[in-house]
């Protein structure tokens, strides 16, 4: 039996920006985890191809090293159709420890069934004194 792979191909014109990042203390937090940042994010169609998100990945490390990888269907609960010249914009949220990184990947698939993938840019979660 062949196993099937599913090649992602970065499609052109779809990018991300995070547009506000945030302390909440006041959030909820496990105590493990007691710094929430709220995250706000857009995703830009601007190629030719409708786009669904289907799913994200989401990789945060802290300043000691420690990961934590977050996987999972659809974006805040929903998957996103995206035509030529439109955007999603959302916020969410990460708990952590202590000052981390967090880069992340949507993915999805075109209108024609091209699978595709978008990256997250980079942003730090600074924790201060």
């Amino acid at each position: 039996m062949q196993s099937m792979s599913v090649s992602f191909d970065q499609l052109p014109g779809l990018s991300v920006t995070v547009d506000q990042l945030v302390y909440q203390p006041h959030l909820s937090a496990p105590p493990e985890r007691p710094h929430p940042f709220a995250y706000y994010l857009s995703i830009h169609n601007k190629s030719d191809e409708t786009v669904t998100i289907v799913g994200r990945k989401w990789i945060v490390t802290d300043n000691t090293g420690e990961t934590l990888v977050v996987e999972g269907d659809g974006v805040v609960g929903q998957t996103p159709r995206l035509e030529p010249g439109q955007s999603f914009s959302y916020n969410s949220f990460h708990v952590i420890r202590d000052t981390s990184t967090a880069n992340g990947t949507f993915f999805g698939s075109t209108d024609s069934g091209q699978p595709v993938y978008v990256r997250v840019p980079e942003f730090s979660m600074e924790l201060t004194e």
